[in-house]
């Protein structure tokens, strides 16, 4: 039984790194990661990446709360700045990375966000547009931060960001009508 638990201890989790069963469902006691209930009557197989999405190279990332949350993985990739779509989710290494948080869990800032962008893109720093899953409110404001800055239509915009994370699924309360 002892040689179970030392055993366990050496696999972390593939999603967030940190030591725990998320398999079985059980919340990490570091970062708070737990398995999505969508996906947790799912078979293991289910792969979420602890990596974030390039949208475009070399400057805008897209992820979950767990990317956000994972600094060593963030640093590797050259992020210096996160976008929190989520005022309920903490900004976690504020000494690390540049954040700027939307006030409103409400009303998408989409203004407010694209004002950010533009400045990471004139700064040349990468950034982290994060949600809590990655998969509604992040890549809604990522759509219209292309549409902005690159003048591209929405269909394009979606288009582009779900080849590159296939988990978006905007919901009807985020389909950029306020662009």
């Amino acid at each position: 039984m002892m040689m179970m638990r030392k055993r366990e201890r050496e696999n972390p989790c593939g999603v967030c790194g940190h030591y725990h069963k998320y398999e079985e469902g059980e919340v990490c006691g570091i970062c708070g990661h737990r398995m999505p209930e969508s996906t947790a009557d799912k078979s293991p197989s289910v792969h979420l990446s602890a990596f974030p999405s390039q949208i475009l190279p070399d400057f805008l990332f897209l992820g979950s709360y767990d990317n956000a949350s994972r600094s060593e993985l963030l640093k590797t990739q050259g992020i210096t700045r996160v976008l929190n779509t989520v005022p309920a989710c903490q900004n976690l290494y504020k000494n690390s990375f540049t954040y700027h948080c939307l006030q409103d869990d409400k009303i998408l800032q989409f203004d407010d966000a694209i004002q950010f962008l533009e400045q990471c893109e004139r700064d040349k720093a990468r950034v982290l547009v994060h949600c809590m899953s990655g998969k509604n409110r992040s890549p809604a404001i990522v759509m219209a931060y292309l549409m902005k800055s690159r003048g591209w239509r929405l269909a394009q915009c979606y288009q582009w960001v779900k080849e590159r994370r296939p988990s978006v699924d905007l919901t009807q309360g985020e389909k950029l009508s306020h662009v």
